[in-house]
């Protein structure tokens, strides 16, 4: 532990904090958390804090996909103009498959917002502004590109497939079923989050709470809160077929394309990567306002990093790595 100690020393104190969860064998081998969850009331951060996961709530739109594909709701290949007829004639050759993989060559709609739309967005705002978007940057299936207006239509389609809200597709179909209580996609005004962590970021020398973004709302690309503890409940049910079937599981970590990175493959909502210890990894990392978040699988050793911060830096990907390089070793 003290090596563990030394690499989470950043998150100690009355700072914004972090919680970490390392298991093997479905065991946990540390449960800890570290600094505060609020700065204002002075809340510490405990193994039940929930933090907004960002782009880690990914691998939970994609397993909702699989999981509609396995009811014989939506096809893979399905063209996205099936499910969102008004988008433009481009999307023709964009597939649900394409989106899943970030190969669909979609416009990033955080880089296309109305300079008159101030509001927070939703689902909804961001079908509308890629509605006028009748361009790509390129050719469906041909490239690489990471993509939050994939994942924000494919929690549409998961809208449209199923007849239910996304955020109460993954309370009924993933979070009820795998005991994840307190996990919730959050809509502010319609759900709560309980045990809540506040993002900050440091600016000028000192913490400021930045909790949310005009995009913050967008559910899909981000927007679930969880904790280590309901996250270990996740984890665990990717081992076998209490949630996805086999072949949806292989479907999920099976590398579709390179990426920008040379050493990292995507999958379906999970980065694929080879370490030199420990093997094949599965993992994700999400960033967004005041929140930094990673979740690392080694499914050949049984082990697993889980480390998520409610703060802007530093990145925990490389902590979650050298963290797990302590245990692999030995």
């Amino acid at each position: 532990m003290q090596s563990v100690d030394a690499l989470m020393e950043r998150y100690v104190g009355d700072v914004p904090g972090a919680s970490l969860l390392i298991i093997r064998d479905r065991k946990p081998l540390v449960q800890q958390s570290y600094g505060l969850a609020n700065l204002e009331e002075h809340v510490a951060a405990e193994p039940a804090t929930n933090y907004r996961l960002a782009s880690v709530s990914k691998q939970f739109t994609a397993a909702s996909i699989l999981l509609l594909a396995e009811d014989g709701k939506v096809q893979l290949d399905d063209s996205l103009r099936k499910w969102l007829p008004t988008l433009p004639e481009v999307a023709d050759a964009m597939s649900i498959r394409h989106l899943l993989s970030h190969m669909s060559g979609l416009i990033d709609y955080e880089d296309v917002i109305p300079a008159e739309i101030t509001a927070q967005l939703r689902g909804s705002d961001v079908l509308k502004i890629l509605e006028s978007q009748n361009r790509t940057y390129f050719a469906p299936g041909t490239g690489y590109r990471y993509s939050n207006s994939g994942y924000a239509l494919l929690a549409l389609i998961v809208s449209k497939a199923s007849g239910k809200d996304f955020a109460s597709f993954l309370k009924e179909r993933i979070f009820i079923p795998l005991g994840m209580d307190n996990t919730v996609a959050y809509e502010q005004g319609i759900s709560s989050v309980a045990n809540r962590a506040y993002g900050y970021s440091e600016q000028q020398g000192s913490w400021q709470r930045t909790d949310q973004s005009q995009t913050s709302a967008v559910l899909g690309d981000g927007g679930i809160y969880s904790s280590i503890d309901d996250l270990a409940k996740w984890d665990a049910a990717l081992y076998d077929d209490r949630l996805l079937s086999a072949k949806s599981r292989e479907l999920a970590f099976t590398p579709v394309t390179a990426t920008d990175d040379p050493t990292v493959r995507y999958a379906m909502g999970w980065r694929i990567t080879e370490e030199k210890i420990g093997g094949t990894t599965q993992w994700h990392s999400g960033e967004t306002m005041g929140f930094r978040n990673v979740l690392i699988r080694y499914p050949h050793q049984h082990f697993t990093v889980i480390l998520l911060t409610n703060r802007n830096d530093p990145e925990p990907y490389q902590t979650a790595r050298a963290i797990a390089q302590v245990f692999l070793q030995r």
